[in-house]
């Protein structure tokens, strides 16, 4: 998935089907001058449903088409029968969309099993015929119950990504390349700092066919959980990850002080995300000599205690093997 394709956020407008009218017709038929009321009913609006995708991974369908209609019922006509139902409108979203009132931002529902469907449009009811009003007074009541209309709204579609295992880190940590090596995903990799702008996934292959899923996070700052950088944007999509796999570069100024900084945004942000499983990454540990190595494991050891962490080099593909199996570990465990 290119970068210009992952779409996280859009507004929609969906209108549901007006109901149809219901029927006034008198029966007439020879040797039948006075058969009475037999008008149909209204058919009901078509709705306008969510339904949830698991081959999509992304909202950018809705760039192109941002205007959903269902269909209208069909008015009710003679011998009692009853118009067509609108037909309905099926939109197809990845799971873990949220969807919001676009006028008050409230959250409306959260889609996030296979296959689930939400009715986000209730299509108008059909009016009744001139029949269901014939009484013992009123035996040719010539009136019918109009349908009614359809209902129309703007909605916010907000994605919050699935994957088992969420990378955080600051910019320019090394998550891009670590997850091109890890995954067949392709994200765009450079030297300076935000080259991440948009969440990347990928799949990771592991033994005996089993896999899971990693996404790639744009790059948290100190004080992204107040709206600095790109943090703010993008934490809501570490929500829905089972571990979260904390990226450190080895020539930092100092790995405990910025895996502290990372984990207070996370906090401010939203205590609960500290509830996840946490796994510490190392990277870019090629770039230490041994002597070194051997200091910083030790003080590392000491500050996380209770907490996986490794030495890892995804240029020199050092240490991929364990992170996978500790990271399948926390998964299952």
């Amino acid at each position: 998935m290119t970068e210009g394709n992952f779409v996280d956020y859009v507004k929609i407008h969906v209108a549901s089907g007006n109901g149809g009218k219901g029927s006034t017709h008198l029966h007439r038929e020879k040797y039948v001058p006075k058969g009475g009321p037999d008008g149909g009913d209204g058919g009901r609006g078509g709705h306008v449903i969510l339904r949830t995708d698991p081959n999509l991974w992304t909202l950018v369908s809705f760039k192109f088409k941002q205007h959903y209609k269902a269909g209208h019922g069909e008015h009710g006509s003679k011998n009692r029968s009853s118009g067509a139902d609108g037909e309905d409108v099926f939109i197809p979203v990845p799971l873990g969309t949220v969807v919001r009132d676009a006028e008050t931002n409230e959250v409306i529902t959260e889609l996030t099993e296979r296959d689930q469907e939400f009715c986000v449009a209730t299509g108008g009811l059909g009016g009744r015929g001139n029949w269901n009003f014939k009484t013992a007074t009123n035996q040719t009541p010539r009136y019918a119950q109009p349908g009614i209309p359809g209902y129309e709204k703007q909605i916010l579609l907000e994605l919050k990504v699935l994957a088992d295992v969420g990378l955080v880190g600051f910019p320019n940590a090394g998550k891009s390349t670590l997850l091109s090596v890890l995954t067949s995903a392709k994200p765009k990799i450079a030297d300076y700092p935000f080259t991440t702008l948009k969440p990347n996934l990928g799949i990771v292959a592991y033994r005996d066919f089993r896999s899971f899923v990693i996404a790639d996070i744009p790059g948290i700052i100190e004080g992204a959980s107040e709206g600095k950088g790109l943090g703010h944007y993008f934490l809501r999509h570490i929500e829905r990850n089972s571990i979260l796999l904390f990226v450190i570069a080895a020539d930092c100024d100092d790995i405990v002080a910025e895996y502290n900084i990372l984990v207070n945004e996370l906090r401010k942000y939203n205590p609960e995300l500290l509830d996840k499983s946490q796994v510490i990454a190392i990277s870019k540990s090629d770039l230490l000599d041994q002597e070194l190595k051997d200091d910083l494991a030790a003080s590392v050891r000491q500050a996380f205690k209770g907490i996986p962490h490794l030495f890892i080099s995804s240029v020199a593909q050092y240490n991929l093997v364990e992170l996978k199996d500790l990271l399948w570990t926390e998964l299952t465990r």
